[in-house]
């Protein structure tokens, strides 16, 4: 019998009372791992990674499907690589910027001009990183460079040519118009990453990839994600096919091959592979190792980045709701790719070949889906009904249903 004035026994019962909630509270991973089994059968991708981390629980992986279809593919497994597409913009362009600013190399109100002077004259010269950050910089969202810049589709295969292919894009995007009024409204812009890509090299008198990689990755591990270049294409294939392989995406009749670890992004595949809007890849696990050093800053713990940073970084900039961007990271709107239940607060991100990350700060909740729906044609968008009804799945699992925004 255990006494109620027992030391030993409050323990006791404070241990079973935990292991009981513990037990109420398991998520049932079988109906996630359905939903991504039926996702394969529907044809919304070949395969995919999903990989779920709430608070201190260790992270929950699941796979399904294979590597592709056309050539049939080797199964997926957590450790797969996969072209993280836009994922490139807040993993690395963003997290670049703020630990710039941290160290107050540059700021939110500094303008293009300020760090690409051939563009002192030109529209884009007065525009803010802050805009940029924010996708109200007037500039359109896409443009197809890499036709005008590279006609046979070769990539370039040496920092000389990565370089000369930056400034050619950067002429380019300098010639640019405005086609609203900076600040007055968002469109989602390629080409605002892009110079926000060349404004961090110019800063660091270093290319992004060697940026990222020395002064991000090496803090956090090196987790294995980075950009490809060209010249170690042969090597870095070689490298992960003992470690899950590398998802294709799809052919590219601009190469004139299927896409094997070459970015899928065209303007940035006339790049060389590194730019800022595009280009990474990586495992599910690296891009969490990414996420968590945001969550942890959200909530001041230790961290690469200071609390203020992350938080504003991660805020919705426009608070009247036109626009659902914050700095680098979208937010939740309605409806949103992240579903209903995560919180006004929470952050994200998409990408074009398939990716996404959700993080809620409220709940510690950071879910990355990893896929290549573009495989083997990027014709279907099937996805965008699966991500809010698997990210709906994965919080009524792992928080509980009814603790989500309203609305």
């Amino acid at each position: 019998m255990i006494s109620d004035g027992n030391a030993d026994g409050r323990e006791v019962i404070e241990s079973i009372a935990s292991i009981g909630m513990a037990i109420i509270s398991m998520p049932d991973l079988r109906t996630v791992q359905s939903a991504l089994d039926q996702a394969v059968t529907e044809g919304v991708f070949p395969g995919a990674v999903l990989a779920v981390r709430h608070r201190d629980r260790s992270v929950v992986h699941f796979s399904t499907g294979r590597l592709s279809t056309s050539p049939p593919g080797l199964p997926v497994i957590p450790s797969t690589t996969y072209d993280l597409a836009s994922l490139t913009k807040p993993l690395v362009t963003g997290t670049s910027l703020a630990m710039l600013i941290q160290n107050g190399r540059c700021g939110l109100g500094d303008r293009v001009a300020d760090y690409l002077p051939e563009c002192a004259d030109a529209p884009i010269g007065s525009v803010t990183l802050r805009h940029l950050l924010t996708h109200a910089s007037g500039l359109p969202g896409w443009r197809g460079y890499y036709e005008r810049l590279n006609v046979s589709g070769r990539v370039p295969a040496s920092h000389e040519e990565r370089a000369a292919a930056k400034q050619s894009m950067l002429d380019c995007i300098r010639s640019e118009g405005l086609i609203y009024e900076r600040g007055t409204r968002s469109l989602y812009s390629d080409l605002g990453f892009m110079l926000l890509g060349f404004i961090i090299e110019r800063c660091v008198g270093q290319s992004l990839s060697v940026f990222f990689k020395e002064r991000i990755l090496a803090s956090l591990g090196e987790p294995r994600v980075g950009f490809v270049l060209q010249e170690r294409l042969a090597e870095f294939l070689e490298a992960k096919t003992k470690e899950g392989g590398v998802a294709p995406t799809e052919v590219d009749p601009w190469r004139g091959r299927l896409l094997h670890g070459e970015v899928h992004d065209e303007n940035a595949a006339v790049l060389g592979g590194e730019a800022g809007h595009a280009g990474l890849f990586g495992t599910a696990d690296a891009v969490l190792a990414i996420t968590d050093m945001w969550m942890q800053a959200y909530h001041g713990r230790s961290s690469l980045l200071p609390q203020d940073l992350a938080q504003e970084f991660t805020r919705r900039q426009n608070q009247a709701g036109s626009s659902s961007w914050a700095l680098g990271w979208d937010t939740p709107s309605v409806p949103s790719s992240s579903g209903k239940y995560f919180s006004d607060r929470s952050f994200g991100h998409l990408g074009y070949t398939g990716t996404s990350v959700w993080i809620d700060p409220e709940q510690d909740l950071e879910v990355v889906l990893l896929s290549n729906r573009v495989h083997p044609t990027r014709k279907s968008e099937v996805i965008r009904e699966f991500r809010p009804m698997i990210h709906d799945l994965v919080y009524r699992e792992f928080v509980g249903s009814g603790q989500g925004r309203s609305g």
